[in-house]
């Protein structure tokens, strides 16, 4: 039986009684044998023709598309002390609704009518800017009067010259005329006083013209006189028109300088009566902020200070809010390699956590259980070796689940090009990335049967 000894053993002469064997190696079944490996291996090759959708694969989560849309943390403006809790954790609340009242802590704000005392110094800053307003516009009216003013005793002034001068000519003129009357007087009675010396005149008549020559030199001193005063009156005028000229000069200037000092008064109230107006809305922005209010329709998560009394800081956060109403979206995390081939309006097959599926790679149309989205938006830097792309739901195909909550997970098929399944097949046993020909573009070398969009 060990086959020890040199007579050869005849397999088929012990063998012929077992009905298996003989089934097996008769002709027969040898060819069924045959035919079903060559049939196995036709499908093998046809199914190595057959389409095959490229894809990237990659994992995400649910989010909003609108960043308004997405779970945000709600945090107090001031700094205060919790005083009453309106809702409770998971109820829904609409825009407006109160959710906390906190207390004032600082000092400077714990006078209860802080504000209606800001507004009164704010009013009465304001009624000082107003005088000081007032008295600007009575100054240059002021002003405008001396002006007018100084105008007319100009005037005036200048005709009084004028007379002067008129007079001082008219007088110097009597001078001169009575300088030559009393020079005639003077020969008339020279010769008078010659006649007489000689008898041919009378000392009646000789008197006579003494009597004219005092007279006219009488005259003279009086016409000199006339004259000398007409100068000094003159220079009077003159004196007067510069002093008129200084006089207005000096009252417009202080005028001038009363406008610049209450225009200064006007513009340093309007100042401090803006800083009273920005307090007053501050502490009165300052007084809504006691109240928390939501932002929006939706939900009160996860409050970080509870307890009556607690004490919040500056910016702190109190609690999570969620909006009621939020368009989804799934935010896949793709690898570099697979960037290139991602572009706005790209189809996309969704498979959500918690929702059965049946999914087959490459054929896209009989999968079973996924959800359609186009991409929307991808960002251009990588965070953390991958880059971030936001799928929205696609409206030509089947809505989206509506009980699907954010921060579900979900896993994405973005869809390529069609290509054979044996190209496939090379492409993934050397490691190329899936091919992306956009119409226009040029490319060398394409496999013989491959179809690109």
């Amino acid at each position: 039986m060990l086959n020890i000894s040199n007579n050869p053993m005849d397999r088929d002469e012990i063998l012929k009684d077992v009905s298996s064997y003989q089934e097996v190696m008769s002709s027969h079944a040898t060819r069924k044998f045959v035919f079903l490996l060559c049939g196995i291996f036709g499908l093998i090759i046809i199914g190595l023709f057959l389409p095959w959708t490229q894809n990237i694969r990659a994992r995400g989560t649910l989010i909003t598309l609108s960043p308004d849309g997405r779970e945000q943390a709600i945090n107090s403006v001031i700094s205060g002390r919790i005083e009453k809790w309106y809702v409770r954790e998971g109820q829904l609340v609409a825009k407006g609704d109160t959710i906390l009242h906190i207390s004032e802590m600082k000092t400077e704000y714990l006078d209860p009518d802080l504000v209606g005392k800001t507004r009164n110094q704010a009013s009465a800053k304001k009624a000082s800017k107003e005088a000081y307003a007032d008295k600007g516009k009575a100054l240059d009216q002021q002003i405008a009067a001396l002006l007018r003013n100084r105008n007319l005793k100009q005037k005036q002034a200048q005709n009084y010259l004028e007379q002067s001068a008129l007079k001082l000519k008219s007088d110097s003129i009597d001078f001169q005329t009575s300088l030559m009357n009393l020079e005639i007087a003077q020969r008339q009675f020279d010769r008078q006083q010659k006649l007489y010396d000689q008898g041919l005149k009378s000392l009646t008549e000789l008197e006579g013209k003494r009597q004219k020559l005092q007279e006219s030199i009488n005259k003279k001193i009086s016409a000199e006189n006339k004259w000398l005063a007409s100068q000094s009156q003159y220079l009077n005028a003159e004196l007067g028109l510069s002093t008129v000229e200084n006089e207005y000069r000096e009252k417009i200037a202080k005028a001038r300088s009363d406008k610049m000092s209450a225009l200064s008064g006007e513009m340093e109230a309007e100042s401090e009566y803006n800083k009273l107006s920005i307090k007053q809305e501050s502490y009165a922005k300052r007084s809504s902020f006691y109240y928390i209010l939501a932002p929006q329709n939706g939900y009160v998560t996860k409050a970080t200070k509870s307890g009556i009394g607690e004490i919040l800081k500056e910016g702190e956060q109190i609690f999570t809010f969620v909006p009621e109403r939020t368009e989804m979206a799934v935010e896949l995390h793709v690898r570099p390699l697979d960037l290139p081939l991602i572009r706005e309006g790209r189809k996309v097959r969704l498979q959500f956590d918690g929702w059965p599926a049946l999914v087959f790679n490459g054929w896209p149309d009989v999968s079973f259980g996924t959800f359609g989205g186009k991409i929307v938006a991808y960002d251009k830097v990588a965070r953390d070796g991958t880059f971030r792309v936001l799928v929205a739901p696609d409206e030509e195909d089947v809505e989206w689940p509506t009980l699907l909550r954010l921060g579900s997970g979900a896993y994405g098929i973005a869809l390529l090009n069609n290509v054979p399944v044996w190209y496939e097949l090379w492409r993934n046993l050397n490691g190329f990335p899936p091919d992306f020909y956009m119409k226009g573009d040029v490319v060398e070398k394409k496999p013989k049967g491959v179809k690109y969009e």
